[in-house]
């Protein structure tokens, strides 16, 4: 046992090591692009390009903002609007204090005292999977203050999920954060292919997907935010969900059809819930849709601006 004990010891010790390093090199080699606002006790960081019609962009879990980067919605809809893609409490160069339970609403109020302070009114608000959550909070909270939804591969509706209690491990005081700083980077980097796959298939994962800083999405805190909002998912969904018939907000949903991490029946759910919204499933689509379609999002942001 004590030897075992002092194995555990030392390749935790020298794990911990490794992922430290890894964790610098990544910051190191992706500095912030942005700027930085702090509202209630969070440091947000955002990226500010164009000028036009304000579009905020709101990612997945796991993500960044520099994943709307990657997948060209950025820059494409820059040609024409004021897009702000934020990094989300706890990813990227945003600050997640702990002490309070980040749910859609509770980021959604941030962003909206955010965006009041940054001068922007009545934007058209894009969310991708988790961030379709945030992006709902956010027009149910204030909807005088929301002009439009674009909404991507979102989960909507409380269902039965295996990966929730495998995938959550990491936000579990002590143990999770022993393995966060230790073992949990390295089986995540591991499995990181496969992952990869799953989320793009049946398409190839895109070369551009090549430049995501991976190491910068495993650091230890990242890593604890993706836990936490992980087990999350089901209650916020179930939450949201008695409310979707009182949204007013005009949404466009977009689906991929071949979706394997979120059922694109998901998204039928919602169309028929909210009282104006359209829907668009494209076959052969998974769950990464604004790096297969990015025109297509941008064409959807098109139609939200024109709602009154």
């Amino acid at each position: 046992m004590t030897l075992a004990l002092l194995a555990l010891g030392t390749a935790a010790a020298g794990a911990a090591l490794f992922v430290r390093a890894k964790t610098r090199r990544a910051e190191r080699e992706n500095p912030p692009r942005g700027q930085f606002i702090h509202v209630d006790g969070v440091r947000l960081h955002y990226v500010d390009r164009g000028v036009g019609q304000p579009v905020v962009l709101l990612h997945g879990n796991g993500a960044m903002a520099q994943d709307f980067d990657l997948s060209g919605v950025l820059d494409i809809a820059a040609q024409r609007y004021r897009v702000i893609a934020f990094d989300r409490p706890g990813y990227g160069y945003s600050t997640r204090p702990r002490g309070r339970l980040w749910t859609p609403e509770a980021q959604a109020q941030v962003f909206y005292e955010a965006l009041a302070r940054l001068g922007v009114e009545r934007p058209i608000v894009v969310g991708h999977s988790w961030g379709t959550l945030v992006a709902i909070a956010l027009a149910m909270l204030h909807p005088a203050e929301v002009k439009s939804l674009v909404l991507m591969s979102g989960y909507y509706f409380p269902t039965m999920r295996l990966d929730v209690p495998v995938m959550s491990t990491a936000a579990i005081p002590i143990l999770g954060d022993f393995m966060r700083y230790t073992f949990s980077p390295l089986l995540s980097r591991m499995v990181w292919p496969a992952l990869e796959k799953k989320m793009f298939g049946p398409a190839p994962v895109p070369r551009r997907f090549a430049a995501f800083p991976k190491w910068l999405s495993l650091r230890p805190s990242q890593l604890r935010a993706a836990a936490a909002e992980t087990a999350l998912l089901i209650p916020s969904a179930a939450g949201l969900s008695r409310r979707y018939a009182s949204l007013q907000t005009p949404a466009i949903v977009l689906a991929g059809a071949a979706d394997r991490v979120v059922d694109s029946v998901q998204s039928e759910r919602l169309h028929k819930a909210l009282p104006r919204s359209e829907l668009r499933v494209v076959p052969a689509t998974g769950h990464m849709f604004h790096y297969l379609w990015p025109r297509k999002v941008v064409a959807a942001i098109d139609q939200a601006a024109g709602y009154a």
